[in-house]
């Protein structure tokens, strides 16, 4: 499968291919997981992200190496990363390392790549076992210094309270809420002045 990129804002809706080392940041979904992160991750750039992944690109095969659930670190074919379980496609906007960083994306694939198999991060806790999916490429690119860790919040915003889908996820594990822990997210990562965006993600047969 040859997947391509139509640019947004361009009147000719140019197409791009994929490159190997672009990152995938998936748009948050109905689940109550999905909306927690997003709720209480926004930034200026009013973006809606609650995933990102990897993209590797073999004889114009697009595959994506990702963090997520009971799967763990997994590298899956692209039209099933942009697919939840019912099939219905979903939105998905590829960013670009600036400049020429070919020897840096070398890496973050070897690192990332020998990741395949480890656990989910439930806690979110960067010395925890297990990597989420945001740690994963924060994990990939960290030779490098192209993101770094904040402190994370699980309040929301508009309440300046915890938010309910984090209270109760985390009193499920039996731990405290890792309030102001370093941590990365999607929606933090996608705001990177390190990255272009290229578009929304398309599949072409």
């Amino acid at each position: 499968m040859i997947t391509t990129m139509i640019i947004s804002g361009c009147d000719n809706k140019d197409k791009v291919s994929l490159r190997t080392g672009d990152l995938l940041f998936r748009g948050k979904t109905p689940s109550a997981f999905s909306t927690a992160i997003d709720d209480v991750t926004q930034t200026d750039a009013g973006k809606h992200f609650s995933h990102v992944g990897l993209a590797e690109v073999v004889d114009e095969e697009v595959f994506v190496i990702h963090a997520e659930g009971s799967r763990g670190v997994c590298r899956e074919q692209l039209s099933d990363f942009m697919s939840d379980p019912e099939g219905n496609q979903l939105y998905v906007e590829a960013y670009r390392l600036k400049g020429d960083k070919k020897r840096v994306v070398d890496s973050a694939l070897v690192r990332a790549s020998s990741l395949i198999g480890e656990p989910y991060n439930y806690s979110y806790i960067i010395e925890d076992p297990g990597f989420y999916c945001s740690e994963l490429i924060w994990y990939a690119f960290a030779t490098d210094s192209v993101f770094s860790l904040e402190p994370m919040t699980f309040k929301d915003p508009a309440t300046g309270e915890f938010h309910d889908g984090w209270r109760k996820h985390y009193s499920r594990l039996g731990i405290e809420i890792p309030e102001g822990l370093p941590g990365c997210n999607p929606n933090g990562m996608a705001a990177s002045d390190r990255l272009d965006l290229l578009g929304v993600v398309e599949s072409q047969p």
